[in-house]
Order: structure tokens, then C-alpha cells, then sequence
């Protein structure tokens, strides 16, 4: 894992990065929670996240937005955070010239700007979404969502509840060919307090169900598959 610095439109950007070197290993990016709630790219769910893809030979960064740790800039309500998302999808686009696969992965607020990023880039073929804040937010721009994924709270969110995601979820069920998955972590909170491996689980189930047979496989993680790029 690299500790990496790239330009945002606010000014630098930080991030962590693993690299895969084949030219068309896959790539994803996840982004964290609300930056004015305590979400930094090392929570401990987008951590986990991170992880689980570096597992399937993905080339993955996380980051830091506007604001957050030694990125510049200051909380933008949105605008300035998908502004963030775009330019670290360009950023590992600059390193990955011909990814075979491209998802992204967000938590609650990060969730939020995942889906809108995936509106606006239909390279983006995969998505997992946790705890998305659908009662806080205007979801409304997914009409209709172009990729499958995974949506997944927990049965006792006190911030976003089971209700709203499962709206939400009807809601996108509409277009042909795309496939919105619904699980509920039993008894977990919004945060996944004492949740998180049950959390991972149901994730990592869903991952090896959507790349069954594609070449990146699960695979340890080594400490030199850690390489810096």
C-alpha cells in the first residue's frame, strides 16, 4: 500500500493506492463517510472494503476529501466531494490504462457520491453500497441505474432506515438487464458496531458471486503483493 498525493480540484488530494502492474488488472475506489461526522478514508468499513478488492487483484485506492486529513480544501455539501470522486477515478485511470473492469464502493454519505459518480461514468460497472443514506439524500438522479450492485444497511440503522433503502431499491429495479441486490445486516447499526466482520461476509459473498470466473480470483494478501507502485 502507497501513501500517494494527487491534485483535486480543491488542491492535493490524499490517498492510499495498491497497485496491480498487469495493464488490465480491474480497478476500484472507495470513498468514506461524512467528512463533518468523523469520516476519513481510514474508517474502519472502507478499510475493510479496500481490502476486500485488494484480495481480488484489483488495483484500489481510497482517499481522503476536500478537507479530511491532508487534503485541501474545504466541505462542499456534494458538489466539491464528486468533484474529488472524479478526479481520483482519473487519477487511477492515469495508472491503469486499460482496466478490465471498473467498480466503486461508498459508505453513507460516501455512498451517495459513489452513485452519482456512477451516473456520470459508465465505465463504472459494479457498485457496493452501504448504509445509503436514501431518507437524507435526493436519489432521484439514478433514473434509471445502469449497473448492478449491492446495496446493503443494517435491520437497526437509527439514521437510514430499512425502509427508505428498500424504496430505493424498488425504485432502481426498473431497467432491464440491471440487477440491484437488497441484504440487511441483522441487528447492526448505521456504523455496523460489533458488525463489521458479519458486514464484510455478506460483501465479500456478493463480490465472489459477481466475478465467479473472471480472472481475478480471490488470492491471499502477501506482503509483497503490497508492493508500492
Amino acid at each position: 500500500m502507497a501513501e500517494v498525493i494527487f491534485t483535486g480540484p480543491a488542491g492535493r488530494i490524499e490517498a492510499r493506492y495498491h497497485h496491480v502492474p498487469e495493464i488490465t488488472a480491474p480497478i476500484a475506489i472507495i470513498l468514506h463517510p461524512h467528512p463533518q461526522f468523523g469520516g476519513t478514508m481510514n474508517n474502519q468499513i472502507v478499510y475493510q472494503l479496500y481490502y476486500s478488492f485488494v484480495r481480488r487483484n484489483f488495483s484500489v485506492l481510497r482517499f481522503n476529501f476536500r478537507g479530511v486529513g491532508r487534503s485541501q480544501g474545504l466541505f462542499d455539501n456534494g458538489a466539491g466531494e464528486l468533484s474529488d470522486a472524479a478526479a481520483a477515478l482519473d487519477w487511477m485511470q492515469g495508472y491503469n490504462l486499460e482496466p478490465k473492469h471498473c467498480w466503486i464502493a461508498g459508505v453513507s454519505f460516501g455512498a451517495w457520491i459513489s452513485m452519482q459518480l456512477l451516473m456520470r461514468r459508465p465505465e463504472v460497472e459494479g457498485f457496493i453500497s452501504v448504509a445509503p443514506p436514501a431518507n437524507l439524500y435526493d436519489f432521484s438522479f439514478l433514473a434509471p441505474c445502469p449497473s448492478s450492485g449491492l446495496m446493503i444497511n443494517g435491520s437497526e440503522d437509527r439514521v437510514v432506515s430499512t425502509e427508505a433503502v428498500a424504496a430505493l431499491v424498488e425504485r432502481l429495479k426498473t431497467q432491464k438487464g440491471v440487477i440491484i441486490d437488497h441484504q440487511i445486516v441483522p441487528k447492526a447499526n448505521h456504523f455496523f458496531e460489533n458488525h463489521v466482520d458479519e458486514l464484510m461476509r455478506h460483501i465479500d459473498a456478493y463480490l465472489d458471486t459477481r466475478l465467479n470466473g473472471r480472472d481475478e480470483e480471490p488470492v491471499p494478501v502477501t506482503k509483497k503483493q503490497r508492493r508500492r507502485f
